[in-house]
């Protein structure tokens, strides 16, 4: 279709209706209106790793697992799979004029916000702290959302918009306030890149301000959309305009905010401040005209997902599909290559021939929650990470819950840490333990939709709780060898040393079959960390402070306990011959190892110009298959942006005379060097 037909179609609908009707289009619940042809619509969905909330659905790793398999082309393919299912369940509810939230075609994702303090509940839902990471992975999946055909598949949105990363208890009053250089470098980068290279349809506010503005009415945003050509809609995070008047005080009444929104562009409001949008005009906030303009934008984005016609090349998706076979085998995959292995002194992988039994323990080795992260579906089957070992393992296994998740006790009439005798008990009985510990939404997440145990969904530090680590303490205590498993969205710092330590993420549906393909060597593990570990929390600026320095491996001057970019396989890779001619890096990687693996092939760029971020940079990654003594070359395009710093004043050039090219498994950086036991290989860059 020509772009032109999806604004005249809109303009059209739009036209039919009173003022007062296509005020009533704005709110994210949006009626049916039958003089201009319109069913009712919910704009609210969400698919963060599969659809969620609208019923079972194909249920992938969390975002933050996602990333770590750096591996944007068949990220692509997950978010295809996602979309194929959202329009299958459309179809079929629409079938039965079940038009409820959760079951429309506006998906609300990617989460494309910088994971910039590990303390932030809701990092899990984003793909790390990197910005080239972001921007390249959340283009794929909004790719994948939305198809390449005459219409949009669905409508993916990145949020929120822009410079929201925590703390979530402060979050509907807090003032972000960061550096014109730190918005350009780090947080507006990925939104820039989603607009102007994937299209994508949607941007959705946040509920902070950002340099004294409100998000979602921003002049300064709101200009940054159009110097990068937005055209699609602006919505409003869930009762952020509310805030306005509420806890920003920018305003002293809803109608106030409603029309400070408006006016500014935020076209639908996920919330009830747009029921004021009438009291705004009879006061004169606003004319009919800007009530107009975000119809027309909204009917656009309708449009555009062919709602308006009679038929659409996605109507004959049958529902059939949500949840089968083929989708289970791609979140299988994903599970596989999401994990991350920290630590192995050689006891992975196990040798069922060599073992008779073994101890599955904690409170997240039979738990669907540590699965599932927030902002999932329901899927019609789970395999726990007991669940896993038991299918792949015939030999005896003892099991122990070993403590509750945080409380002191599992049993409430039992007396404290009353199932740490029987986890000693079942590894004391083992061949070998597998200690199943972390956290679930339950403790991080977003503000209001989790348990709120600590800090409205954040993290306090980056311990486990305590009676996961008298739970740890004592079955190390048994001597036996014990690899960690650690379920969890973000960096954590267990502050033990085990024979093995995997860091599974929340894996989704299939994270028990995955694991025990990791543990036994039916596949060799190849995620990468998508945002480093730190050693100390307390380390770090406070979570307040936006400013970037001493965060993310960009800027940080030590304290790094893993870093980003680090995770092993069971194999070893050499890099080697790097090369770099017309804006294309070529190297040679090579499995010197005895056993077949998938590796993350990684490219980094260091500037020395004085404004040039401290230390490097990733501006290249890709994702290789290697058999045991495979040789490849593997070339990746290096954008001529990735040369650019960016001054205080919020403006880029390329600045440097001289770069270093670095490639490698990991970053270019002492401590990688020594955990991964591999060189890097480097080249000089004259500009």
């Amino acid at each position: 279709m020509d772009k032109y037909y999806f604004q005249q179609k809109a303009e059209e609908i739009t036209v039919k209706m009173t003022t007062e009707e296509q005020a009533e289009q704005l709110k994210y619940d949006a009626p049916a209106n039958e003089k201009a042809g319109l069913k009712a619509y919910n704009w609210w969905s969400e698919a963060l790793h599969g659809v969620a909330r609208a019923g079972s659905a194909t249920m992938f790793p969390q975002a933050i697992g996602l990333a770590a398999m750096f591996d944007d082309k068949f990220l692509e393919e997950v978010a295809g799979v996602i979309s194929t299912e959202a329009r299958a369940m459309y179809n079929a509810y629409s079938s039965h004029e079940d038009r409820d939230i959760y079951k429309g075609l506006t998906l609300w994702s990617p989460n494309i916000n910088i994971f910039r303090d590990p303390r932030w509940g809701r990092g899990q839902e984003t793909y790390g702290e990197d910005p080239f990471l972001t921007g390249k992975l959340g283009s794929a999946f909004v790719r994948g959302l939305q198809g390449n055909g005459e219409f949009l598949k669905t409508a993916a949105c990145a949020k929120h918009f822009a410079v929201h990363s925590g703390p979530e208890n402060v979050r509907h009053e807090f003032d972000a306030v960061a550096s014109p250089k730190d918005m350009e470098e780090t947080y507006l980068p990925a939104f820039r890149e989603l607009i102007e290279d994937a299209g994508v349809e949607g941007v959705m506010g946040a509920y902070n301000r950002v340099n004294g503005e409100p998000s979602c009415a921003s002049k300064f945003l709101m200009g940054k959309l159009k110097e990068w050509n937005f055209d699609g809609y602006f919505v409003s995070d869930c009762w952020a305009i509310r805030d306005f008047h509420t806890s920003h005080k920018v305003t002293s009444t809803a109608p106030e905010s409603a029309a400070m929104a408006l006016k500014a562009g935020c076209d639908i409001n996920c919330g009830n401040t747009y029921l004021h949008i009438l009291e705004a005009l009879e006061e004169g906030l606003i004319e009919p005209e800007d009530i107009k303009k975000a119809c027309v934008h909204a009917m656009r984005t309708r449009a555009r997902l062919g709602m308006f016609e009679e038929s659409t090349e996605f109507d004959s998706i049958p529902y059939d599909v949500v949840g089968c076979k083929e989708h289970k085998k791609v979140a299988l995959e994903c599970s596989r290559r999401s994990m991350v292995l920290l630590k192995n002194n050689g006891i992975l992988p196990l040798d069922k021939s060599k073992l008779k039994s073994i101890a599955v323990i904690g409170p997240n080795a039979d738990s669907r929650e540590a699965l599932e992260g927030n902002y999932c579906g329901r899927a019609d089957e789970y395999i726990t990470f007991l669940e896993g070992i038991r299918n792949a393992f015939d030999g005896r296994i003892f099991y122990s819950e070993g403590s509750a998740l945080f409380k002191d006790r599992v049993m409430n009439l039992a007396v404290a840490d009353d199932r740490i005798a029987e986890a000693i008990i079942a590894a004391e009985n083992a061949d070998v333990v597998v200690l199943c510990v972390g956290l679930n939404a339950t403790l991080e997440g977003e503000e209001g939709d989790t348990g709120n145990e600590f800090c409205s969904g954040d993290k306090p530090d980056l311990r486990l709780p305590e009676s996961q680590r008298k739970l740890v303490k004592a079955v190390l205590g048994t001597g036996k060898p014990v690899i960690i498993v650690d379920a969890s969205g973000s960096a954590m710092n267990l502050e033990v040393e085990s024979d093995a330590l995997l860091h599974v993420w929340y894996p989704g549906q299939f994270g028990g079959t995955a694991l025990a393909d990791i543990l036994f060597g039916t596949v060799s593990p190849s995620g990468k960390l998508p945002v480093t570990f730190y050693e100390d929390a307390s380390k770090l600026p406070e979570f307040t402070d936006y400013s970037m320095k001493n965060r993310t491996y960009r800027y940080a001057e030590g304290n790094v306990l893993y870093p980003f970019g680090y995770g092993l396989t069971y194999s070893k890779t050499k890099v080697s011959d790097l090369s770099y001619a017309d804006g294309n890096a070529t190297v040679t990687v090579e499995n010197t190892g005895d056993f077949d693996i998938e590796e993350v092939v990684q490219f980094y760029i260091k500037d020395t110009s004085p404004d040039a971020v401290p230390n490097h940079s990733l501006s290249g990654f890709s994702r290789v298959s290697l058999k045991k003594g495979e040789k490849k070359t593997v070339s990746v395009k290096i954008e001529e942006r990735s040369f650019t710093a960016v001054h205080e004043d919020g403006t880029r050039s390329i600045d440097g005379k001289e770069f270093t090219l670095y490639a490698g498994i990991s970053q270019p950086d002492e401590l990688s060097r020594k955990l991964t036991g591999t060189e890097t290989v480097s080249v000089k860059i004259n500009k």
